[in-house]
């Protein structure tokens, strides 16, 4: 769990500091995707992806939350079918993109376009099955062969797991992952793992990093990786 409240937290790229740009539109892909009828029904809208259809850098996370629909304009992808707009984790991770000189060079969406509900609880999150990951698949390639970046920025466990899965690759351990830039071959990108941001205040310090110092490796990193002459 994260080691502060987001309600209180009011750090330099906590959900209680300054908002992020909210995007104005999403790349619809499949108006009434079906494909996944558990997630069919315990969605409220399909979280498409945002941003610019030409950005060097494609910002992806596992699925969308349940959201708070009295959060507006920041309700979740679930509600307002928009991914990354959620009040928490969707501000922090578009201003910390922001922060490192990406905020309009962007695209962020999920794996998973559609809030995976818990049978037991319909306000949270379970992880979404092998089979939806792979459902779910084609929106992602069709994305990232549409915007072609440089770089897939890959919010936490989950997400970089199901990058490396489009390459038949698999995850020994995230952690050591973290900010090592990984070539995948058949997508044509550089993969970054980074922390998922509602557990990013537990883990920078664990990583040997002061927020300050997080935020400046991942700009480092994706300078690196998306100027025209880099080479690794």
């Amino acid at each position: 769990m994260p080691a502060t409240d987001p309600d209180t937290d009011a750090g330099p790229d906590s959900a209680t500091a300054e908002s992020p740009a909210y995007p104005s539109d999403r790349n619809v892909l499949e108006s009434d995707c079906t494909r996944c009828p558990a997630l069919a029904e315990s969605r409220e809208c399909i979280s498409w992806g945002t941003g610019d259809l030409d950005a060097d850098v494609v910002v992806v996370g596992e699925a969308p939350g349940h959201g708070n629909p009295d959060a507006d304009p920041w309700r979740g992808g679930n509600w307002t079918g928009k991914a990354y707009t959620s009040r928490h984790s969707g501000r922090r991770i578009r201003r910390m993109v922001e922060r490192v000189g990406y905020g309009d060079d962007a695209y962020y969406t999920n794996a998973v376009k559609c809030f995976p509900a818990d049978p037991d609880d319909q306000s949270s999150n379970r992880e979404p099955t092998p089979e939806e990951r792979a459902n779910c698949r084609t929106h992602l390639l069709t994305e990232l062969e549409e915007i072609d970046p440089t770089v897939v920025l890959a919010t936490g466990k989950h997400a970089t797991k199901t990058v490396l899965a489009a390459e038949d690759r698999t995850l020994e351990g995230f952690i050591d992952t973290v900010l090592e830039p990984v070539r995948c071959e058949r997508l044509d990108v550089w993969l970054v793992p980074i922390l998922h941001p509602s557990y990013q205040d537990v883990w920078i310090g664990r990583l040997g990093f002061e927020p300050e110092e997080y935020l400046e490796a991942i700009g480092e990193t994706l300078n690196e990786l998306c100027e025209p002459s880099s080479e690794r």
